[in-house]
């Protein structure tokens, strides 16, 4: 038996017993079943950094699916956007030796030639459908898709002729990542919290300070020094790092520098084309008596920024003949105390900066954030300000990503840049959400919310309308007016003083005003569209656009 494939299936009993309401719209009562879509959801869980509830979203097993078991894809940015697709294969046996079958792998193949073509039709499950054709309806705007497929077992990767089925498939490696996950990689996610301890050779001259009860450390280091680091360590480096989990979060930066390192004559360059690798520690030694090319001595290691440089640096090493002896990477090595924190999440994700999603943590400290935190803590609720709080779990948990985009959608009546600019919301959105909110706004912009989305998610009706899967951010928007219109407030006049009457009012009529909504968006369409028939695709497309809320009075 297979220790670590052990403690997934350890895992996988606990999430099956715990979240069955996850996994049985999917397996029902088949306990076999029911393990093999719990270990989707935890690879899913694991591989993208989501809670399991928010994992569950992705899943699309069942008949139809065309082995596409979880599906998760971004906005649209710069052109491009990406999509993961995972497909699972759970053996009861736990040796962890059988490699990812060769059907499977043909499946994935016989899938990407018809997913991502919208003119070819293709019979798909309720849960599949209208994710597939928001992600065609976004091909036919002419935007990019960069896909990475994920192939889990609890075994090894596939064997060589699935891997020659690959092979022969043309897909251009920069548009299609085929991507091995087990239950080792499961696990070093899991452990990720165990320190490490190495050592590293620097080559040259480095400058060494303290100050302000730190110490700070900028050299030169062979990129074989990093390679050997990862062999020995991988992932578990990578604890704090933003952009962390085994690749998965890969762009088309990784291939810019594997193509850097590959050029003989671009490689001598690197440590100057790279912007470096910066590292967090307990403590570092080194015998300052030598002068330079110290050999440090090091505890408690983490990167927190260059993980892709990194991984790109390990995998074009162990794949590569060539000499790198004399090719260099930047290094900056901040020795931080335990108890600093703070200091360290915050340089954490200033050194990470250029990825918008993380602006959330920036803002995270402003004045804005902490008075709503207040605020939202004197009405019942607890207000997560950054993603390092932990899960937001039970009703009275709100994450700040959620506020704002309930507050974009329902009372800055911009539904469409709610869903599809989620970046952005605490980037150039920041001031128009969260400019004069005040916490009894969001806390009940966060309730309609969840309304709808339970609603999306679950239909009560008996033939939910077509459009249901892309409207809910409208739909949350037409409930908020109703539910203003129904005390004859505005918007500015909703505080703590009226926010028990609101709640209240919005869960005795919540039925009528989902109804009333459905009707406006229909009434919307058929204006829109005269009579013609709408297809998936161009549903997806005009709930994306700002047009519809012409046609619905805004």
């Amino acid at each position: 038996m297979d220790i670590n494939a052990s403690i997934v299936d350890q895992r996988l009993t606990g999430i099956v017993h715990d979240y069955l309401a996850l996994v049985e719209p999917y397996a029902g009562n088949d306990t076999v079943k029911q393990r093999s879509v719990a270990f989707v959801l935890l690879c899913a869980s694991t591989a993208l950094e989501l809670s399991l509830e928010d994992a569950a979203e992705l899943l699309t097993e069942g008949g139809n699916d065309v082995g596409v078991d979880a599906l998760h894809f971004s906005e649209p940015d710069d052109g491009e956007f990406t999509v993961t697709i995972f497909q699972g294969k759970y053996k009861k046996d736990l040796k962890g030796a059988a490699n990812f079958p060769e059907n499977g792998v043909k499946a994935a193949i016989n899938m990407m030639s018809t997913l991502f073509d919208p003119s070819k039709f293709i019979q798909l499950n309720q849960h599949l459908a209208p994710r597939v054709e928001e992600i065609r309806s976004l091909i036919r705007d002419g935007y990019i898709p960069s896909v990475r497929l994920i192939l889990c077992n609890n075994g090894v990767k596939w064997n060589k002729q699935a891997q020659s089925w690959i092979d022969q498939t043309g897909f251009s490696s920069d548009q299609v990542s085929w991507i091995h996950f087990n239950h080792d990689n499961i696990v070093a996610v899991l452990q990720s919290k165990k320190a490490v301890d190495d050592s590293i050779q620097l080559q040259g001259k480095a400058y060494i300070e303290e100050f302000d009860f730190r110490r700070v450390l900028v050299g030169k280091v062979a990129i074989t020094e990093i390679a050997e680091l990862f062999n020995r360590h991988n992932d578990l480096l990578l604890e704090r790092n933003i952009r962390r989990y085994l690749g998965l979060h890969a762009n088309r930066v990784n291939s810019a520098i594997h193509a850097t390192l590959t050029n003989k004559d671009k490689s001598n360059n690197f440590y100057f084309f790279n912007n470096g690798i910066t590292m967090i520690c307990r403590k570092f030694r080194h015998n300052a008596l030598q002068g330079e090319s110290y050999q440090l001595k090091v505890e408690g290691i983490q990167i927190i920024n260059g993980g892709q440089t990194c991984k790109t640096i390990q995998q074009t090493l162990s794949q590569s003949q060539q000499d790198y002896s004399g090719v260099y990477v930047l290094l900056r090595l901040y020795e931080l105390a335990d108890d600093d924190q703070d200091f360290v999440r915050d340089i954490t994700y200033a050194t990470n900066s250029q990825n918008p999603v993380d602006l959330r943590d920036l803002h995270s400290n402003d004045e804005i954030q902490k008075q709503l935190e207040t605020g939202i803590s004197a009405l019942g609720y607890a207000y997560k300000r950054q993603r390092e709080e932990g899960v937001v779990g039970g009703s009275t948990g709100i994450a700040s990503t959620i506020a704002a985009e309930a507050v974009l959608a329902i009372w800055r009546n911009k539904p469409h840049q709610a869903k599809f600019l989620r970046r952005e919301h605490f980037g150039k959105l920041y001031q128009d959400i969260f400019k004069n909110l005040n916490a009894a706004q969001a806390v009940l912009a966060v309730l309609i919310f969840r309304i709808v989305e339970n609603e999306r998610k679950r239909p009560t009706l008996d033939n939910p309308p077509e459009f249901l899967p892309y409207a809910a951010h409208y739909l949350a928007m037409l409930v908020g007016q109703q539910l203003l219109q129904s005390q004859t407030l505005k918007i500015a006049e909703i505080d703590h003083r009226n926010f028990r009457l609101l709640a209240e009012t919005l869960l005795q009529k919540k039925e009528i005003y989902l109804q009333d909504a459905f009707e406006q968006i229909k009434v919307a369409l058929a204006k829109l569209y005269k009579e013609q028939n709408i297809s998936l695709q161009q549903l997806s497309a005009t709930f994306r656009r700002g047009d519809l809320l012409e046609n619905l009075g805004y």
